[in-house]
């Protein structure tokens, strides 16, 4: 087991932090968090010494395009790396190859992957409470091999293909009702600042990245995904909410 590993993700709605710590507990006896969706996000440098867990959201078969750019002030230094895509049990398509591609531009030597399933973020029916316990004894039964495979070193190949799929985010955003207080809270929290902290019940249609976060932490429960949005995403994911997608290592 490692001393030490640092968790560095980009997670609105939690999902992703949880696969990350999941996988980085599994793997080491302390978790540093690096979270990319706060506010602050400094250079980071990392050296040869380091070893390093990415893990990022998919959205629409692809990482999230803040998250790339993000990324680029992380310099990795030599670093090992091990990079995880979560995604809400659809498909995860050219998502974890972009991000091994991203990673290794930023020095980072990728050698461990993993597509690891949780909650998806519009409809949390599709792969509810995921990572559940399950998921979580997977990980710990494959640390080890993640752990030999950092140790003798070498690339990995995952799926994907370049160049990358397109994908635009659906040209709404989240709906705000009555029940709105103007606390504040999604305003503070969004990560692309599309909502006016003097206006909470408007959201920026050009700045949004429908990436949830101020849904899933409005203490009122005000905002929602717009209803025609939510049926067409039920409608497309209907197989995956009656299957339980397995999660996936690629050494």
């Amino acid at each position: 087991m490692l001393e030490r590993i640092q968790a560095v993700y980009f997670s609105p709605t939690g999902g992703t932090r949880r696969a990350a710590l999941c996988l980085g507990e599994a793997l080491a006896r302390e978790v540093v968090e690096i979270d990319l969706s706060r506010p602050g996000r400094q250079e980071r440098r990392f050296t040869a010494e380091d070893t390093v867990l990415v893990a990022a959201p998919v959205f629409g078969g692809r990482i999230p395009a803040i998250q790339a750019a993000w990324l680029a002030n992380c310099l990795g230094g030599g670093a090992r790396a091990v990079t995880a895509a979560v995604y809400g049990a659809r498909a995860y398509e050219d998502a974890l190859l972009e991000l091994n591609d991203i990673c290794r531009v930023q020095g980072f030597r990728v050698e461990a992957s993993l597509a690891l399933v949780a909650q998806h973020s519009m409809l949390p029916a599709v792969a509810a409470g995921r990572p559940d316990g399950e998921d979580g004894a997977w990980m710990r039964g494959r640390a080890q091999m993640v752990l030999d495979k950092l140790e003798r070193g070498g690339g990995v190949s995952v799926p994907g293909n370049r160049p990358y799929k397109q994908w635009t985010p659906m040209p709404v955003t989240p709906q705000v009702s009555n029940a709105c207080t103007c606390c504040g809270r999604c305003a503070a929290a969004c990560p692309t600042g599309a909502i006016d902290p003097a206006r909470p019940g408007e959201t920026d249609g050009e700045k949004c990245i429908l990436c949830m976060r101020c849904v899933s932490l409005c203490p009122a429960k005000a905002r929602s995904l717009p209803a025609p949005a939510r049926q067409m995403l039920e409608q497309k994911l209907a197989q995956a909410a009656r299957t339980r997608r397995e999660n996936q290592l690629f050494l």
